[in-house]
């Protein structure tokens, strides 16, 4: 376990919380072989075997509402193009789920059309209502949330006025896409796994509500680079024009989305203490206005 990486990264009380975590479900589960995926997000993530289940990933995280949302998600769908979940502990953030394999990221795949092709497909067939709609946070709720937090934080007033911009455009996507679907809520390249299948699964899920369109961006904007060539300006029009004639979604409303959930993305990372990429969210502008 890489102990500098989890207390830099969560903190040394999260990595004591880990440690006894680790202890009680190996025995609890009769877990073992224990590898850690070198992944820092919201949570800590060991593969590791389960003698009923198989290969498995044991997840610890430090939110149980998060944990709760992911996990009725999970039993909501119970595998089909989701990863199984097998036991939890919610009030302690712990997931044993279905590990993927080989679990090849959607980003491994070169071809941005193919790209675009299996995401597309994946979209397409995804979205459902949910058993207990209250279990789940609304969408508008995230930006209507980051947004008043943006609104006193000082020190980055040009990304306040992107965020409170991106709320009023994204009360009107509502308004027009007022569909309450359950949505995965973080639909990128590293959520959406190669199985030994050759179908791809997804993974991670967040749990919230609204209509399917507001599960677009997030894949688009894993296609950003750090910093943004000017030949991505095509490649951004190619993007948003195919997901245009295959979602049948107008190409102006793609842009909008993309908008909010760059901003959205930027302003979490500000609560976080990581610096936003304002060069990002200037893109998303000039794109969303071009049109």
């Amino acid at each position: 376990m890489n102990k500098e990486k989890i207390i830099s990264h969560f903190g040394k009380v999260f990595y004591q919380k880990v440690l006894h975590d680790l202890e009680k479900y190996v025995k609890l589960w009769d877990l073992s072989g224990f590898e850690q995926v070198d992944y820092y997000s919201v949570n800590c993530l060991f593969k590791c075997h389960s003698p009923k289940f198989g290969a498995c990933i044991l997840k610890i995280g430090n939110s149980c509402k998060e944990t709760q949302t992911e996990y009725a998600m999970l039993q909501e769908y119970n595998g089909s193009c989701f990863c199984r979940v097998y036991e939890a502990d919610i009030a302690s953030g712990i997931l044993l789920i279905e590990q993927i394999i080989p679990g090849i990221q959607l980003r491994a795949e070169k071809d941005i059309k193919k790209r675009i092709n299996i995401f597309c497909d994946i979209f397409k067939g995804l979205h459902k209502k949910p058993y207990d709609k209250s279990i789940y946070p609304a969408y508008m709720g995230w930006v209507s949330r980051i947004a008043a937090y943006m609104r006193v934080q000082k020190d980055y007033s040009t990304l306040s006025a992107h965020m409170s911009n991106a709320e009023q455009i994204c009360c009107s996507l509502c308004e027009k896409y007022s569909g309450e679907m359950l949505l995965h809520g973080d639909l990128h390249h590293d959520n959406i796994l190669l199985g030994s299948d050759k179908c791809y699964r997804i993974i991670d899920p967040k749990g919230v509500m609204g209509d399917c369109v507001f599960d677009i961006p997030r894949f688009i904007l894993n296609e950003f680079e750090d910093e943004i060539p000017q030949a991505f300006n095509e490649k951004f029009r190619f993007i948003t024009k195919s997901l245009y004639k295959k979602l049948s979604i107008p190409e102006v409303d793609i842009r909008k989305l993309v908008y909010v959930e760059m901003c959205l993305a930027n302003s979490w990372n500000v609560e976080s203490k990581t610096a936003p990429n304002m060069q990002h969210v200037d893109f998303a502008k000039e794109m969303m206005n071009e049109i």
